[in-house]
């Protein structure tokens, strides 16, 4: 099954203090996804955290696009820039 990185780009200044209060739903949200095998591993980038990385397992690119539309970081305005792309593993993938 074909892999997919959803990039949060861009999002705003404090971030990781603005997060705080949607941080619980977006978790929630990473979880349920987790549960039905799309998202292989997801974290913050940067220190301090500037952005973030989500890898989906899925037949398309719609799975991290539904995702990310849902996604209380980008629906409260945190993330201000984010997109999906292919992800071609060359080495790590499991089946």
């Amino acid at each position: 099954m074909p892999y997919f990185v959803l990039r949060y780009d861009q999002v705003v200044e404090d971030y990781v203090n603005r997060r705080a209060p949607f941080r619980e739903a977006h978790l929630g949200l990473m979880r349920e996804s987790q549960q039905r095998d799309e998202v292989v591993m997801a974290g913050a980038v940067g220190d301090p955290p500037d952005g973030a990385l989500i890898v989906f397992r899925g037949d398309s690119p719609d799975v991290a696009t539904r995702f990310a539309e849902r996604d209380p970081y980008v629906t409260n305005g945190l993330v201000l820039s984010w997109r999906v792309q292919p992800w071609h593993v060359v080495v790590g993938a499991k089946e």
